[in-house]
């Protein structure tokens, strides 16, 4: 009989909405993609000095990147931004992007952290970041009312205009390894590595093996969520325990 994927022997698509700048979420999705599930993004643009009002505005962007991507008939969506979908919120964004594309599965990068924190069992959690110090602070303010304790938070300072954004997106993974080496407390559960656009793929086991501790990083949980929203729960090697027991 003929399935929605039996041609190409597909199992699922999941659609990707990307900032404009961010060079490094597309390859690391690409590398936690199971074989017969395929990726389809699309940008959305994040543009001037980095404010709140920036952030909104590329949201708002993702009713046409939404729309172009509703034509693949996708199983979910997910909308790749850590600090956009914070200061947007997610209900926002979701609402948006399902009355663009349809009643899709809508994953959004800050809900795939708070589900991947909380199915690995973590409360007390330290957080590394390329960011400055106004979305830091949002970002605590975001972990802390969905109930998790910050045990520490510590960002690069890095992203004041675009200059500085394509900047963290040419950052070698062993920034992202230094700074969540700093950032972890002894007494967190777990590390939380931030940004989307932050190398962090090839040192989550590392870390989490000179931690002996979970690492949840912004693409690796956003990955895993859309995954699950679209019914694929293969366990992946090389993506830390999110990926292994989750």
């Amino acid at each position: 009989m003929y399935t929605k994927y039996s041609h190409y022997g597909w199992r699922a698509r999941i659609g990707l909405i990307a900032p404009s700048l961010n060079v490094v979420m597309e390859p690391e999705f690409i590398r936690m993609m199971p074989e017969g599930v395929s990726l389809h993004t699309t940008r959305v643009l994040l543009q001037g000095k980095a404010t709140a009002e920036s952030y909104l505005a590329m949201a708002e962007a993702t009713s046409r990147a939404a729309t172009e991507l509703g034509m693949t008939d996708p199983d979910a969506i997910a909308y790749g931004c850590t600090s956009g979908s914070i200061i947007e919120g997610e209900g926002g964004i979701t609402r948006r992007i399902q009355r663009a594309a349809g009643n899709v599965r809508v994953v959004t990068t800050a809900g795939a952290v708070l589900q991947a924190l909380r199915a690995l069992g973590l409360r007390r959690v330290a957080v590394a970041t390329p960011y400055l110090e106004f979305v830091n602070r949002e970002e605590r303010q975001y972990l802390e009312s969905n109930g998790f304790e910050v045990t520490r938070i510590l960002g690069l300072e890095m992203g004041h205009d675009e200059a500085e954004r394509k900047m963290i997106g040419r950052q070698p993974p062993g920034i992202a390894y230094r700074i969540g080496r700093e950032a972890c407390t002894p007494d967190a559960d777990g590390l939380f590595i931030s940004c989307t656009n932050f190398a962090t793929l090839p040192i989550i086991e590392q870390l989490e093996a000179e931690l002996a501790k979970p690492v949840v990083t912004s693409n690796q949980a956003t990955a895993w969520a859309s995954l699950r929203e679209a019914g694929i729960a293969d366990r992946l090697e090389g993506a830390g325990r999110l990926f292994r027991e989750a």
